[in-house]
Order: C-alpha cells, then structure tokens, then sequence
C-alpha cells in the first residue's frame, strides 16, 4: 500500500460513517501564538472541540500536514520526522467511546489487514469502559497495559484547553518491539493551563495516526525511509552523492535521512509563506536548511536545489495535493539562503581565526552565532574541544530556549479569553482598514495574538509611510467609535467568495465555511471568536511597523 492509498482509504471509511472531509490548513497557525507550526490534526479544531458548532456539523476527517521540532535532534534515525501527515477524525460532542474504538478495531483489522492476534493496547487507569469495550473485541488481557496519566493523557502541556483520557494501539516490528500506530483521545475534560482539571461539558473524540509510520509498518519496514513517501528524495541524495543509501556506514546514513527530512519540511514552510529569518518560524526554516547544508558537505553535495525538487515532483504523495508546492519562490528562496550561508561560512571562519585557545564555551557560541558543528570547529582548528564546555553551553541555551517557549505557550487564540477575543476582532478591522488606505491589493499573510498586542503581517511592496499609519489608525478607531455589531452565518465557500467575503491568503477551505460581517466595513471567512459590538474593543494603537520579509509589511499593534 502507498502512502496515497491509505491517506483515500482513511478518508473514505470515516467519509462511509457520515464524516464531512475538511481540507488541511496551513503549517503556520491563523491568529494564535501558542505554538510556531501546526503539530496535530486536532489544533485549528480547538474552537470547535470547546464547543463553537462547525459549519460541516459534528463529524469531520482530514489529513493534516504537521511541523513538530521537539524531537529535530533525533531525526537521523529510522522514525523520527520534523514534517509529517496526520490522519485524524472528530466527534465533536457527537459518538464517543462505544463507536470510536469498534471502528478503529475495524479500521486496522478489516481495511488495513493488520493480524488481530498481534494487536496491542493501552488504556487510562480509570477509563473501565475502554477496557471492557476493548475486551469484547477479542484483545486478551495480556495484550491490554493499564496505564496511567503520564502515559494515557492527552493535553497540550501549559496551555488551558480540552483534554482527557486515551487508548493507543500498537503493532510489533521485526524485532518485537511495539509500535504505536494510533491514538484516540476521548475528550471530556478542560485543563486550565495551571493543573486544575473540570468536566469539559463536551464528549469529544480526537484521534491522530501518522502516515510514514504506517506505511512503514504495512510494508514491514524497519526504516521509513525505505518507503515510497521518502524514496524519491532519497534516490535524488544517491544520485547527486555517488552513494547508496542501503550500504552507506552509520555516518552517511544519518546524514541520508537529515538532509531529506530537513528539506522536506522546508519546502512545505516556504510553501505556506516563511521565509528564513532569525526569527520565529523563520528561524526554525533557517535552521533547517543550513544544517542540511552542512550535513550535504558530509556527501559531496554542493546545492539542495534538485533535492528540494525531488519533494515538489513526488508523484505518489504530495504533487496534484498540495497546490502550494506550485511555487517557484520556494527554489528561489533556498538558493538565496545557501548564498547567504556560504557568506556566514566566510565570516565563521575569519571570526574562528581570532581564537588562539577556543574552550568549549567559546564554541558553542561559534555554532550558535554562525552555525559552525562543533566537528566543523575542531577540523578547521586541528584541535579537540572541550565536549564538556560545549554540551554545558548547549544545556544552558536549551534551558533559556525552554522557558520562553513556556512563555510563549501560555497566551493563545486557545484560551478564547476576552482580552484574546477583542484582539482577533481588531485584526478584522486592521485588515480592512489597509485595504482601503492601501488598496485591494493588500491580504493578510499572517498574525500571531497574546494577551498583550496584536501582531499582523500582510501584502504590501514597501515601508509604511508616518501619513498611512496615522490613517489607517484613525480609520479602525473610527469604526470602533462607531459601535458596529457583529454578525456571522453559515454559507457556502463560493457564495462567500461571491458576496465578497475575505478569505486567509493561501488557506483550503470546506464546502461550508463561517463568515463574520462588521456592518459594510468587513467581512471575513473565520473560525472566530469575536465580540459582539466593535465599541468594546478601546482604543487601537498601531506601535510597529517592519519588514515581515520580500513584499510583506509587520504591524505591532495595542488595543488601550
């Protein structure tokens, strides 16, 4: 089976059990700052799972693409990926636990022929009722673990949200190691971000199983890598390096499997609108290419354009799915990153000339500042370092990295809380006041929300003059003076896009779609939430303007 194969046949069972596709939304996430990437199916669903009615009713199916970088130092290995697909269905307050796991039983067993018998799985120490459900589907005890809640709980860590109880099944490998190849998650639980648990109001179901995973087990494979998903970028990395993947030592391999994963996910950020930076999502994509750069030195590569074409032209899995990967920017935008490494090379290299003695410390500081492995560092100098200064320095750094990621994670469109409401509705108001000082031209490409400011990013080929801020100040305050109600309904996507209805640049949308309208000024396709009169909202304070990279414009902005 083909990774496109199981992606039909995943769709079509739950599309057969009364389930609306809906298609997947971009890597980067609509007016929410509590994560940099969309890393699971359920994400964008948030609103809905706390109780927001869909537009396509309570059951949905899709195949989402995710960004997760919390394992990136384990990629190199045989299973771990930065980009991936994930297969998720939703009951939202609809079936729970007595449909979902009879169909994921079905599922594995009867579509996707995995052997009964070897089927294993978990389930949450006080959830009795998946237990027995399981049970009266022929999984013997001994194949049941009874877990608790560090193993068998779902929630996002220090964030409020839905949460609950989980059962995950598994498969053993070649070696008898189990595998997981899926989750369900039955939601009935809020979190509110500080460790204080309540009953959600809502039973919902949120289920989550990766592509490359399961295809790998289908085909009995120990390495995703081997599978059609990966191969034609493989067969590329071969092509251009002389090697073979299959006889390359450890070293080699690993630098295989950086190089193809790296690009593969940095393809499908540029598709989506990043473009490297220092910061934010851009610096993760930076980041990725240029240590794919170094890794490519390893084999003799010395450009990653026709290795990120191998991603485009992937006929079995991405090309004709996702449109966006119809973009000759993301080319452009790798070859002007590796011109842009190669001159950061240059001054790595004068700068490491200034050292007699380099210490560990100093080196870290090398490779955090220019990028320089610390194998590069020792070659270039003839000399060992100080592993144990260098991995204090990385610690340190990691531990920093970690609390402002704690930070960040702890404001976000999730909350719905009112401060982060009346900013989602003044990114309306924003977003049609440019238009009219700016002109039709321009479209939101992005925004990111906490509790303190709004941040907004859009179209538009050159700096912001002090006249056209003022302006366009002036016209989102005058509406909010203005009192305008909001209202939205439920409509078709092209009768939206008819009325005039703005859509998120670059976005797939369902059939049906929510639109909100604040009187003849603005009307948007959105998931919400939003306040019910403009006059709530304050006073609105543009304090940025900046570069959001080419031909796009940042605006900061306050609401008092």
């Amino acid at each position: 089976m083909k990774a496109r194969q199981l992606k039909e046949k995943f769709v079509q069972f739950f599309v057969d059990q009364q389930h609306k596709e809906i298609p997947p939304v971009s890597l980067i996430p609509e007016n929410d700052s509590s994560t940099l990437f969309i890393s699971a199916g359920m994400h964008p669903l948030v609103p809905y799972l706390m109780g927001q009615k869909h537009p396509l009713g309570t059951r949905l199916v899709n195949v989402q693409k995710c960004i997760r970088t919390s394992d990136i130092e384990k990629v190199g290995d045989a299973t771990h990926h930065t980009f991936f697909e994930m297969l998720g269905n939703w009951s939202l307050n609809d079936y729970f636990k007595k449909e979902m796991i009879p169909w994921s039983f079905q599922f594995l067993t009867q579509v996707l022929s995995y052997n009964p018998n070897i089927l294993n799985v978990t389930v949450y120490k006080d959830d009795q009722e998946s237990l027995e459900i399981w049970k009266s589907l022929g999984i013997s005890e001994d194949r049941i673990q009874i877990l608790d809640k560090e193993d068998n709980w779902w929630e996002r860590g220090g964030v409020d949200g839905p949460c609950g109880p989980d059962t995950e099944m598994f498969i053993p490998d070649k070696d008898g190691n189990l595998v997981e190849i899926w989750n369900d998650v039955f939601m009935d639980q809020y979190n509110d971000g500080q460790g204080n648990y309540r009953d959600l109001g809502y039973k919902n179901v949120d289920t989550g199983m990766g592509v490359e995973r399961n295809i790998a087990m289908l085909k009995g494979l120990d390495d995703n890598y081997l599978t059609d998903i990966w191969q034609p970028i493989i067969k590329k990395i071969e092509e251009l390096s002389g090697k073979n993947y299959l006889r390359s030592n450890i070293y080699d391999l690993r630098s295989f499997r950086i190089i193809a994963d790296h690009i593969k996910a940095s393809v499908f950020i540029i598709a989506d609108g990043v473009e490297p930076s220092n910061k934010e999502a851009g610096y993760v994509l930076r980041r990725l290419i240029r240590k794919s750069l170094r890794v490519a030195k390893n084999l003799n590569i010395e450009s990653l354009i026709p290795i990120a074409q191998a991603v485009i032209d992937n006929q079995d899995n991405y090309a004709g799915v996702y449109e966006e990967l119809n973009n000759p920017n993301i080319l452009k935008i790798i070859k002007d990153e590796e011109i842009k490494f190669q001159k950061t090379l240059e001054l790595g290299l004068r700068e490491l000339q200034k050292y007699d003695q380099i210490s560990g410390f100093d080196a870290f500081k090398i490779y955090e500042t220019f990028g320089f492995p610390l194998e590069l560092i020792e070659e270039e100098i003839g000399k060992k370092i100080n592993k144990d200064e260098f991995e204090k320095a990385q610690k340190e750094h990691q531990a920093k990295s970690k609390t402002l990621k704690t930070g960040e994670f702890k404001s976000g469109l999730e909350n719905s809380s009112e401060i982060i409401t009346k900013y989602h509705t003044a990114t309306h108001l924003l977003h049609a006041s440019l238009r009219k000082i700016l002109g039709n031209d321009v479209h939101q490409c992005g925004s990111n929300i906490t509790a303190e400011r709004l941040r907004f990013d859009f179209t538009y080929p050159q700096k912001l003059t002090p006249d056209q801020i003022k302006d366009i100040q002036d016209l989102v305050n005058q509406k909010i003076q203005e009192d305008i109600p909001l209202t939205s309904k439920n409509i078709k996507f092209e009768a939206a896009k008819q009325e005039g209805a703005l859509a998120f640049f670059g976005n797939k949308y369902p059939e049906i779609v929510s639109v909100y309208t604040c009187g003849d000024f603005s009307k948007e396709i959105c998931t919400g939430p939003h306040v019910s009169q403009t006059g709530v909202l304050g006073k609105f304070k543009i304090i940025k303007e900046e570069s959001a990279g080419s031909g796009k414009r940042r605006i900061y902005a306050i609401l008092n």
